[in-house]
């Protein structure tokens, strides 16, 4: 049975962020890419199954407002945990995707013992020792997203092999606000490799095997970065293993958070 979802505006910081939210159990904050994210994807349907699923667009992304003073990926993560705070949700895990994997190991930073748990997917936000994260100022918005998966095909199942044009806008929105907070350094702190040897919480590091957008070796640099962390590698899946690797993704998460 598919979950109930509701969808409204929370407001944070005097802006309002959209929020969906499904489930029950302990709180679980999914924190979605740098491409926005599709509406009831089936791992958010498959973790909301266990647990109090919520999954805010971002500020200036997909149907939340857009801060005009907002310059910085630290500043969401401030209005991020402002959000749990006036939700009254504490020890809540954290899951972020790409983009929404330096935002979360921002808030982790912040606050090192207050989530409970961490997850990192083909998360951006470290340099990687080896290769480059992928410069979508050099690629058309549907390459960039296009990129992001092992195969066309999982691309298509997505997005369809021909993405609409209100698909088309929502890129090009996320792709503005993106480079007004994440553009120099592209799409990496120089700070948060030291601050992340203060975390103090269990993490999961996800990635695919074949991602094109952020080089394994940031996996292996954040595995190594956050004192108590395990990476996992999916085969046969791109950047965003989300989309392409649900079910398995799922599983994963579910385990951990779970404690084993």
């Amino acid at each position: 049975m598919a979950a109930t979802w509701s969808d409204k505006p929370v407001e944070v910081a005097g802006i309002k962020l959209h929020v969906s939210r499904a489930g029950s159990g302990a709180p679980l904050l999914i924190l979605h890419h740098d491409i926005g994210t599709l509406e009831r994807l089936p791992l958010y349907e498959a973790l909301s199954r266990r647990f109090d699923v919520l999954v805010p667009h971002h500020p200036g992304y997909g149907r939340s407002e857009r801060p005009s003073w907002l310059r910085r990926v630290r500043d969401v993560a401030v209005m991020y945990r402002c959000l749990l705070s006036d939700l009254g949700l504490q020890q809540a895990s954290l899951l972020g995707l790409g983009f929404g994997g330096w935002i979360a190991s921002e808030m982790a930073s912040m606050a090192p013992r207050d989530p409970k748990r961490l997850v990192l997917v083909g998360a951006m936000g470290l340099k990687p020792p080896e290769g480059d994260i992928l410069d979508q100022a050099l690629l058309s918005y549907i390459d960039y997203a296009r990129a992001g998966f092992h195969t066309d095909e999982g691309f298509a199942a997505a997005y369809g092999s021909e993405p609409s044009t209100d698909q088309l806008e929502q890129w090009d929105i996320c792709r503005e606000m993106s480079f007004r907070i994440a553009w120099k350094p592209y799409m990496y702190s120089q700070t948060l490799p030291h601050l992340l040897a203060g975390v103090r919480l269990p993490s999961l590091v996800v990635w695919g095997e074949d991602d094109r957008v952020v080089p394994l070796s940031a996996g292996r640099l954040y595995a190594s970065r956050l004192p108590d962390a395990r990476l996992e590698i999916i085969p046969a899946c791109g950047h965003c293993v989300d989309m392409e690797k649900p079910a398995a993704l799922a599983a994963l998460v579910t385990s951990f958070l779970d404690g084993k």
